[in-house]
């Protein structure tokens, strides 16, 4: 299956046959055939017509909007009214405490032990005290009594996982801790981008199973905010997201000089056409490695890896399954 990203400024997505076609005026600039498409993902001052929208609905392609800087603002799909069941269970299991509580937990714990693992993965024995540390934040996230004490055990490993990152980085690229409302430095921009791309994969996953995006267990509801996206996520965003970051960092693909300041308070830095093209790339080819996931009995794509724990997490709101698993890369 194929992701196509649409970033020409101006442009005009067109239905042509069984076609999609990219116009900035007259001129051609995209061509996106509908076999084997899984995502549009349109950024920034694109218009899709009406015509090109009814069949992506059609033929079931998730349309995703963000804005030209990389923010996630939603996503155009068919509407499906027969999994209402699964969503009514989901709901009753939000507000059981104590199965929301097992649930978190392996959802923070699964996060913790990736962190770990991109951490020894990156410095090697520099990473001894600070995996040292998170394993013990592990642990104690393993008989969390409440859904606060898990956060704040989650937080504190988050702490460790960053400064080890900080200790790798170079001082050029101004990093002190993970900021990001809004990513005040280069690789806090990163990373904020990069989450974004993740995010919009697995509420897409989540989407295609049933679930309801926004009736999460460790993260809270609220307004806007797509909470068991959220839950997903967190094991990917490590051994996905980071990675990526990491390595198009270590090539020297992505440098601090791809960043301008962006002179408000709302955007205090901005990364160039160049560092996006770069890093959307990077994610792509990350999401075509593979990964062994038990419940496929072999190794899998990162991205089809998203949809089976979006599947699992639906298995366990039926009651089909005793426990969430995350997935440990």
């Amino acid at each position: 299956m194929s992701v196509v990203y649409v970033e020409h400024q101006g442009a005009v997505i067109r239905k042509m046959g069984e076609t999609l076609r990219v116009m900035e005026g007259g001129t051609e600039r995209q061509r996106i055939p509908l076999a084997n498409l899984e995502q549009v993902i349109i950024m920034g001052n694109i218009q899709l017509t009406t015509p090109a929208a009814v069949m992506l609905l059609k033929v079931q392609v998730d349309v995703i909007f963000m804005t030209q800087s990389g923010a996630y603002l939603g996503h155009l799909i068919k509407n499906e009214s027969k999994l209402a069941e699964l969503r009514h269970l989901q709901l009753r299991l939000c507000d059981n405490e104590s199965h929301s509580l097992a649930i978190a937990r392996q959802v923070v714990m699964g996060k913790i032990h990736n962190q770990m693992r991109v951490l020894e993965g990156w410095l090697g024995a520099d990473s001894h005290p600070f995996i040292e540390a998170m394993r013990s934040m592990r642990q104690s996230a393993s008989t969390a009594i409440d859904i606060d004490q898990l956060r704040g055990w989650e937080g504190k490993a988050a702490h460790y996982y960053f400064e080890g990152l900080r200790r790798w980085l170079a001082p050029e690229w101004g990093f002190t801790a993970r900021q990001y409302h809004p990513p005040p430095d280069p690789f806090n921009a990163l990373l904020s981008f990069a989450y974004t791309l993740l995010l919009k994969d697995v509420e897409a996953k989540i989407q295609v199973v049933g679930l309801d995006s926004y009736l999460g267990f460790f993260h809270t509801l609220g307004y806007n905010r797509p909470a068991l996206a959220l839950d997903l996520m967190e094991e990917f965003r490590p051994i996905v997201a980071d990675l990526v970051v990491l390595t198009v960092i270590r090539e020297g693909k992505i440098t601090p000089a791809h960043f301008e300041q962006g002179h408000t308070p709302e955007l205090p830095i901005r990364m160039n056409r160049g560092a996006m093209i770069h890093l959307i790339k990077a994610y792509e080819e990350r999401l075509q490695e593979k990964v062994f996931h038990s419940l496929a009995n072999g190794r899998i794509h990162y991205r089809m890896a998203m949809e089976y724990q979006a599947r699992h997490m639906a298995r366990v709101v039926r009651g089909e399954a005793p426990d969430f698993i995350s997935l440990e890369g």
